[in-house]
């Protein structure tokens, strides 16, 4: 069995019965980063050595059999935006392009305590702003499936890197579906847990009361066990979660009896591609074979998600990066004759367009005179949002949806229409204004050959549910065992 492209848990089991050595793993990895990365450009820094030496480190551990933590030996790939000590933290951004850490994000400190070993960051839409991973300073991330494609945004490096098996793991945020949309463009699974399960101390904040971290994988059981890894308390962050982490990763193989899944009749609209909609009622199908009961639903206030998004998410933005101005840290302006001019300058150099626009969206919406009629209402009809999910979860264990309403779109298709590509989230949106977990897995592909996502969601805290029903589809159909050919080859 090939290294690369295999699946967490068959790399642990090979490390375990020493098959090989995870200087093996990791060295086989790095190979593929260094061959296929120039099409792709899923990562913006690789420190071989440094990965190299944290491998020989675990097999030492494990030569002298010390105690092991749940990812022992596995390259783990973590998105530019997550600080990481002694390492580039950009945020894929003019404005960081030379701010190196002095600390970890704990989320990072978490995966150095179970044993993984960080292999590189990867690309990512400027300050997680965007939906294809083409705002980024360094360049644009090419989906490995159709190198003239978007990977999804704004985590696609991470996205891109494990389904073009670069890395068997990868860590992403996800703002407004950041993790599942380019999880679903890519043909991998990708996880965003309910709001406040894994601390954000250490994450470059965009939208604080939105942003999560989640994993990437190659199969649900990978999810799980990254999941279960970086979750848990931490008191530096006032929205962490005080609650027992629960083994993911050993009750993901157990089926749902007598699953109730809700279908919302305003997830099939104008809008979604008939492949979509196909590929999601053939998934239903494959649960109804398994005894699961599909129940009709309604979401009222889902239409207006990507209105109240887009007012939250940029006034929360424009809050947390005010303080990028030249003074404190990131980049300032070489040329300006006062102060004023000197914030004015530097912002104007240190920030792509996307975040220009969203920054400026949400100082509008916070304005004197605008704040009650925007910024507030959105607020007013998030609960709105959050109280359909609570009610339609008092009938139903999970929620079933597409992930996007189409597949991968080309690179620049949305050059002259932001307000296309922010559609492109309109099923994600949802999870993060209630804060609930949610899932996207592969559940077919497109007559062009291009990955089609299924999103399952549930209550708050229930990420074992999510896992197990999305496992139950993965485990009678083979769409998660598709990878796609290395970059720059024919499949």
């Amino acid at each position: 069995m090939s290294i690369v492209g295999a699946t967490a848990a068959e790399l642990l089991a090979r490390l375990e019965r020493g098959d090989t050595c995870s200087e093996e793993v990791t060295t086989a990895y790095l190979d593929v980063i260094a061959a296929h990365d120039e099409d792709v450009k899923a990562f913006v820094h690789v420190d071989r050595d440094a990965a190299l030496e944290a491998a020989r480190e675990v097999d030492r551990q494990r030569q002298a059999g010390e105690k092991l933590g749940l990812l022992a030996g596995l390259p783990v790939a973590v998105k530019d935006i997550m600080c990481t000590r002694g390492v580039p933290t950009t945020c894929c951004s003019k404005m960081l392009a030379n701010y190196v850490p002095p600390y970890d994000a704990h989320a990072v400190t978490m995966l150095r305590n179970a044993g993984a070993v960080l292999i590189g960051k990867t690309n990512m839409d400027e300050f997680a702003m965007g939906s294809s991973t083409e705002h980024s300073y360094f360049g644009a991330t090419r989906n490995p499936w159709d190198l003239e494609r978007a990977p999804g945004g704004s985590s696609g490096g991470s996205a891109a890197a494990v389904a073009a098996q670069m890395a068997p793991l990868a860590v992403g945020t996800d703002t407004g579906g950041s993790i599942r949309q380019p999880a679903g463009f890519c043909g991998v699974v990708g996880m965003k847990p309910t709001y406040g399960r894994i601390s954000r101390y250490g994450l470059v904040a965009f939208a604080s009361s939105l942003d999560q971290i989640g994993p990437f994988a190659n199969d649900t059981a990978g999810a799980a066990l990254l999941l279960e890894a970086m979750s848990g308390y931490d008191n530096r962050d006032s929205t962490c979660i005080d609650t027992p982490v629960h083994p993911y990763s050993k009750t993901v193989e157990e089926p749902l009896a007598g699953l109730k899944i809700g279908v919302a009749k305003e997830h099939f609209v104008d809008g979604l591609d008939p492949e979509v909609e196909a590929a999601i009622n053939t998934a239903l199908g494959v649960y109804e074979s398994q005894g699961a009961e599909l129940r009709e639903i309604s979401l009222p206030h889902s239409k207006y998600a990507v209105s109240v998004y887009y007012l939250i998410a940029p006034s929360e933005a424009s809050s947390n990066l005010a303080r990028y101005d030249g003074v404190h840290y990131g980049h300032r302006a070489d040329s300006f004759e006062n102060m004023i001019d000197m914030f004015s300058a530097s912002r104007g150099e240190g920030f792509g367009h996307e975040v220009k626009r969203r920054v400026m969206l949400g100082t509008y919406a916070l304005s004197a005179g605008y704040y009650d009629a925007y910024y507030l209402k959105a607020l007013k009809v998030r609960r709105l949002i959050r109280e359909d999910f609570d009610t339609a979860f008092q009938d139903v264990d999970v929620i079933v949806s597409p992930v996007s309403p189409t597949p991968a779109f080309k690179l620049g298709a949305h050059d002259d229409d932001p307000l296309g590509m922010y559609l492109s989230d309109i099923y994600t949106l949802s999870a993060n204004l209630a804060g609930l977990p949610g899932i996207s897995i592969p559940a077919g592909m497109s007559s062009e050959g291009l990955p089609i996502g299924l999103q399952v969601l549930a209550p708050p805290l229930q990420e074992d549910r999510v896992l197990r029903a999305a496992r139950m589809f993965e485990r009678e159909t083979n769409w998660h065992t598709q990878r796609a050919p290395l970059a720059g080859q024919s499949s």
